[in-house]
């Protein structure tokens, strides 16, 4: 059975199948979206929970825990990671590959609303959950910012005329704002004067909470007209609050600006962010797992010209960070290689056969193998990524064997006299089924690859599966438009004389070294067994790991500042690593943030994106800035700065500050507490471990309020009474809310500055006892300062501490051997931040 005949005996025919062939592979080549790597994110929610004021121990026990028990019973789930601060809990969910996002998205929703009745119920918000990794680095990184408007007219622009409209495009996860200066109105009390007039803080609350109502009214509706009623019942401006009469004295009315000054201001005054060296509203892009990359940052930068021209000519917005710039060059660079590839294919071809008739053949049969396999790509729905792009270029050393295979016995018959098209027709009679076994031999090498779990099958198999579908349109090329070309281009004697000439002297050459080998047998078997022997050595000293270092051009840092410090502090420390950074000539752009909000967790903690100048312009890798750029920044005094490269492969679901992780769990709170230090302090001492850190977080400053419940009792105030003093007094208590057509902004609750620098202020809070009587909070309780948990963190539902490094080799063994003391934590799953290292 000839599989070819129909072929050579239709050339038309078979032009026409390789023309469609071609014209199906450059429709498709257009279409195929453009990414770094294949999609290979696990499905990832990140659900985010607010309650200003809160300790880490009420936000774990009252927000998280009703949460995690919920989220705990979702099938698929693989992962659960979360973080309890101060007014924040943020809530990890990682799920198996092969569930649907959307699937999960519904199973959250469903979950949160199942805990919603064990949430604290003045939460001022419910929990809010998006489809993002959080250890994803943005897409884009926008700045926004003005020389002539407040930071908070800034945001309420951005929030109202750019997050809006940019969350909306198909691929964006999450759209965040940081530099935290939404416009509110804030009401700073003065406790002392409150006091003398036999006020509380709750009686202010109160107070503005009625005087600032936006509800239904009704309509009216007569025998000939009708009106809807309509009432100035809402308090919009800061101005009109301090007209406020909140109580009567003397027969005279005490106005809220006797006893409080009321300013507009931000909603979180402990956020900020800097474009630069210059205040900003940072705006970070986070794509939905799954998405394309190219997609998303090309549908965004569409739309920045329609938001910019809505927004004033004195609020620039400025492109701080696009992860595609890298990723458009590295895959154009690996285009570059797949036709060179080509070329070299063809041109090895005629120096070994020294015939243009026959280099052309394959010349014409590989570059449409390959330009076929772009439309089996389409229709697989892969895309053009640095691993399928090295599939298709592999895949020319596999494609050319074909054609050269089926030329060379087409041309053995022409050779012994055969007319070229009696020669196509016996020739590929006999190869045929030999092409097919050689399609089917290869592809089975890649079945292994096919089978792969987990993220390293996801990332594999698009790279076997191109490599398949190349090698497959090959053996169709091979078997109809080869043996058609050889029938109509072959002619006697040409490729004979050239490949004859060729061989001969490659077998002259061959039969010289192998006499040599033949008579050195003792020196051959030498050269062997030292070169299986140096093959095994350098296995086992090769650093190992998924994926290489990449050179996006972007590095993110991570600050860290004693625990203790304070907002003001922490901004000008964070200032001065700018500074720092920004005098490094490679450096073209830095965005950075500081304050609790759903990406930071900490007030001691802020975070530095630094992006890079193109490679061509700094002329060294981003190995080599972060190595002159840490001498520098260990100089800045009580900060110190984690610098990791930005990955286009993220496999963990959290953001390190180095490249390894090291999980340590225990239900018992207590023995992790006390033995988590043993284990960092003991990691710090090998020599193959550095920048060794740690999210255990205990070492922050509390003032309790230790309640003497007999006197609270005695005179008649509870324990409620007391937590909602402190709470009206230190917590930017949002205690109403003004209500726009484009917008809400909250009314914030609070003492003036000076009744907030330090614990001994807790005297000046005052409570009414059941007599009337003003009664200082010293009178029932007593503070004691002691050091307290900034966070608290849980892998699943159990206490967890991360420990974070950067390693030398064999770090698994050095973790062993910093575990031996005999700590009963149960050792979590260590997984690598970078795809570049194993755990």
């Amino acid at each position: 059975m000839n599989l070819s005949r129909q072929f050579i005996i239709r050339p038309v025919a078979t032009a026409l199948l390789t023309a469609a062939i071609v014209l199906a592979g450059i429709v498709a080549y257009r279409q195929l979206p453009v990414a770094a790597l294949p999609q290979v994110d696990y499905p990832t929610i990140q659900t985010v929970t607010f309650y200003p004021g809160a300790s880490p121990d009420v936000m774990a026990s009252g927000v998280t825990a009703p949460l995690e028990r919920q989220f705990g019973q979702l099938p698929g789930l693989k992962q659960m990671t979360s973080i309890s601060s101060s007014g924040s809990s943020i809530v990890t969910l990682q799920f198996d590959l092969a569930l649907s996002i959307d699937v999960a998205e519904q199973q959250v929703q469903a979950a949160i609303n199942a805990a919603a009745t064990f949430l604290p119920r003045d939460l001022p918000n419910p929990p809010v959950y998006s489809k993002v990794n959080p250890a994803d680095a943005p897409v884009l990184t926008l700045g926004v910012t003005s020389r002539s408007l407040p930071l908070t007219v800034v945001e309420d622009l951005a929030d109202t005329r750019l997050v809006q409209k940019i969350a909306q495009l198909p691929g964006v996860g999450l759209v965040t704002l940081s530099g935290g200066q939404k416009p509110a109105v804030r009401i700073q009390v003065n406790p002392a004067r409150l006091a003398a007039n036999g006020l509380t803080m709750d009686d202010v609350r109160i107070a503005v909470a009625a005087a600032n109502v936006n509800q239904a009214k009704g309509s009216l509706d007569g025998p000939l007209q009708s009106f809807t009623i309509s009432a100035n019942d809402q308090i919009h401006q800061s101005h009109q609050y301090k007209a406020l009469v909140i109580a009567y004295r003397n027969n005279a009315p005490l106005l809220l600006s006797d006893v409080a000054d009321v300013i507009d201001s931000a909603e979180n005054i402990r956020q900020a962010a800097w474009m630069g060296d210059q205040p900003a509203i940072i705006v970070n892009i986070q794509r939905q797992p799954g998405a394309n990359l190219i997609e998303v940052v090309d549908r965004v930068k569409q739309l920045l010209p329609q938001l910019q021209s809505a927004l004033p000519s004195s609020v620039p917005v400025t492109v701080l960070t696009d992860r595609t710039t890298t990723i458009r060059a590295s895959v154009h660079d690996v285009q570059f290689e797949l036709m060179l590839a080509v070329v070299l294919v063809v041109l090895v071809i005629f120096v070994f056969l020294r015939s243009a008739a026959a280099t052309f053949i394959p010349g014409i049969t590989v570059p449409v193998s390959i330009v076929g396999t772009f439309a089996v790509m389409y229709g697989l729905g892969f895309s053009l990524n640095n691993l399928s792009l090295m599939a298709l270029t592999i895949s020319t050393g596999f494609v050319v064997d074909d054609a050269v295979v089926m030329i060379e016995n087409i041309s053995r018959y022409i050779e012994e006299g055969e007319p070229p098209l009696q020669a196509a027709f016996v020739g590929s009679s006999q190869i045929g089924f030999t092409i097919l076994s050689l399609t089917v031999s290869l592809i089975a090498v890649l079945i292994p690859l096919l089978f792969m779990g987990d993220i390293v099958g996801r990332l594999f198999r698009e790279f076997a599966l191109t490599l398949s579908a190349a090698i497959l349109v090959s053996a169709v090329v091979s078997l109809t438009l080869t043996p058609m070309l050889c029938a109509k281009l072959l002619k006697p004697g040409a490729f004979a004389r050239a490949a004859e000439r060729q061989f001969d002297n490659l077998v002259a050459f061959y039969g010289r070294t192998l006499r040599w080998v033949l008579n050195h047998q003792t020196a051959t078997l030498i050269v062997a067994i030292g070169t299986l022997a140096l093959t095994l050595m350098l296995y086992l000293i090769v650093p190992k790991g998924l994926f290489p270092i990449q050179d996006t051009g972007v590095i993110l840092g991570i600050s860290e500042a004693p625990q203790n410090i304070s907002f003001d502090a922490m901004a000008e420390r964070q200032q001065a690593l700018g500074r720092v950074i920004l005098q490094d000539p490679a450096v073209a752009s830095i965005s950075s943030f500081i304050g609790i909000d759903g990406t930071n967790t900490t007030l001691n903690s802020g975070r530095i994106q630094i992006t890079l100048k193109p490679l061509a312009e700094r002329g060294e890798s981003v190995g080599e800035v972060m190595s002159r750029l840490r001498p520098a920044l260990a100089k800045v005094d009580g900060i110190t700065l984690y610098l990791q490269p930005v990955q286009d492969l993220t496999v963990e679901n959290r953001v390190s500050r180095t490249q390894f992780q090291y999980s340590l769990e225990d239900p018992d709170e207590d023995e992790l507490r006390a033995w988590a230090p043993k284990f960092v302090a003991r990691l710090r001492e090998l020599p193959e471990l550095h920048d060794v850190a740690t999210d255990q977080l205990d070492q922050g400053l509390q003032a309790r309020v230790q309640i003497d419940r007999a006197t609270a009792s005695r005179l008649g105030i509870t324990p409620q009474m007391i937590v909602d003093a402190l709470y009206n007094a230190f917590g930017q208590r949002q205690i109403s809310t003004v209500f726009t057509q484009l917008n809400q902004y909250r009314v914030v609750l609070e003492v003036l500055p000076e009744f907030r620098m330090d614990p001994s202020v807790l005297d000046r809070v005052y409570l009414r006892s059941s007599a009337g009587g003003q009664v200082p909070l010293s009178t029932l309780a007593t503070i004691e300062q002691r050091a307290t948990a900034l966070a608290v963190s849980h892998q699943g539902q159990f206490p967890a501490v991360t420990v974070s490094f950067n390693l030398a080799p064999r770090v698994r063994s050095a973790c062993r051997r910093a575990s031996r003391p005999g700590s009963r934590a149960r050792r979590g799953p260590s997984r690598p931040r970078s795809p570049t290292s194993r755990s």
